[in-house]
């Protein structure tokens, strides 16, 4: 589950890591009392106004048909109503949201922490995720911070560090120095950096986070370390030991055919390609898609029903499926060890009855338990689906059905 930059903001203050503050908006109004306020508080004019959605980029990305950028410096309360208004309601495209954009629905109106003092400011860059290949949590960091930290992973991959966590370890307070070392710290700066790495690491583990990521980790001019932006994604499986947590998902950021498939326990995925498939089991799902393209199709999702599936789930996962105008054909693959094929083609039937006229070839493969009943349904049904037996059958269809 994604969180928004504020949201995540708040969750790291509750383990004591320093953040850039601010106050999250949802009108034009809000946002002009949330700068008054913060220009109060900090006896500075400066404020910076940032577009909360769910992907990176926004300081580069641009609001459709304006200039209006996703981060956005202001210094009066003019300034901020005129971000605000661009800002609030408009689709922010950045690199990561691809031309569709996301809507903006709200906004961050947070401090200027680029302020004046005895010593240079400098920005960083921090994360947390697990390396799967080694079985631990990896802390990877370098000392060049900012938008442009992608270029510096492809062409200065040796400014890249890391340090990995044994399992069940907390974050040993030797590592922590090292960290504050590879950064060039000293004096307060380093003793501050090993407290706010090993308060981000407690809460990576305490929150049950997939990803945490900061992106600038910044030095103020008077030696502070603060989180000046924050992405975090919690782990979906451990969200049962986090109720509390549940209740910051934004489903407006997700594709609402995934919103609408996770609530029938269907997991499902949204692609770009000309073939909807269903299939239980995620590995048969996988080949399944490699088979639709070496077909000389391309997925346009994948849809694992499970081994629980009815004919209540697969009548939804049809009816998700054809709310995909560019969808050409629909593949159904399912191999009958705990689900029974017959459930699925009663929901093939089910979903057929309900949704009425259907115009695109529907291709069925069903082996394993109860599949001469499950062939018995469909053949009385009357609908004009065409079977295989054989994966080498179905994906003949799929080229016929596609070409």
């Amino acid at each position: 589950m994604n969180l928004h930059e504020y949201q995540a903001k708040t969750l790291l203050n509750k383990y004591q890591v320093p953040t850039q503050e601010g106050i999250a908006c949802s009108s034009v109004d809000e946002a002009i009392a949330a700068y008054n306020s913060i220009a109060t508080a900090t006896n500075s004019k400066f404020a910076v106004i940032k577009a909360q959605i769910h992907a990176g980029g926004r300081g580069k990305g641009k609001v459709q048909g304006t200039e209006q950028r996703g981060v956005q410096v202001v210094k009066s309360a003019d300034d901020a109503k005129t971000v605000a208004t661009n800002l609030l309601g408009g689709t922010l495209v950045t690199i990561q949201t691809g031309a569709a954009g996301k809507v903006v629905n709200k906004i961050l109106v947070a401090q200027d922490v680029y302020y004046d003092g005895p010593n240079p400011t400098k920005e960083f860059y921090l994360s947390i995720l697990l390396d799967r290949a080694k079985g631990q949590n990896v802390i990877m960091y370098s000392t060049e911070g900012g938008m442009d930290i992608e270029e510096v992973a492809h062409n200065t991959p040796e400014k890249i560090f890391k340090e990995w966590v044994q399992p069940n370890a907390t974050l040993a307070p030797f590592q922590a120095r090292k960290i504050a070392f590879n950064f060039g710290l000293s004096g307060d700066a380093f003793k501050n950096m090993v407290a706010f790495v090993t308060r981000l690491y407690n809460a990576y583990v305490g929150l049950d986070c997939s990803m945490l990521e900061i992106n600038p980790l910044f030095k103020t001019s008077d030696e502070k370390i603060i989180a000046v932006d924050c992405k975090m994604n919690l782990d979906d499986n451990a969200l049962v030991r986090h109720p509390d947590l549940v209740e910051m998902r934004d489903v407006t950021e997700e594709d609402p055919t995934e919103v609408e498939a996770g609530e029938y326990n269907l997991n499902f995925v949204k692609l770009d390609g000309n073939v909807g498939c269903m299939v239980n089991g995620a590995g048969l799902a996988m080949a399944t898609m490699d088979m639709i393209k070496l077909s000389g199709g391309e997925p346009a999702n994948f849809l694992d029903v499970g081994g629980t599936a009815n004919a209540t789930t697969v009548e939804a996962g049809f009816r998700i499926i054809m709310k995909d105008p560019n969808v050409k054909a629909i593949l159904v693959n399912i191999f009958g060890g705990i689900v029974r094929c017959d459930r699925v083609a009663q929901g093939v039937v089910d979903a057929y009855k309900s949704i009425g006229t259907i115009n695109i070839p529907i291709i069925v493969r069903l082996q394993g338990t109860n599949a001469e009943a499950a062939k018995e349904l469909i053949e009385a049904s009357g609908l004009k689906v065409q079977s295989a037996i054989r994966l080498e059958e179905a994906a003949a269809l799929v080229k016929q059905a596609v070409s």
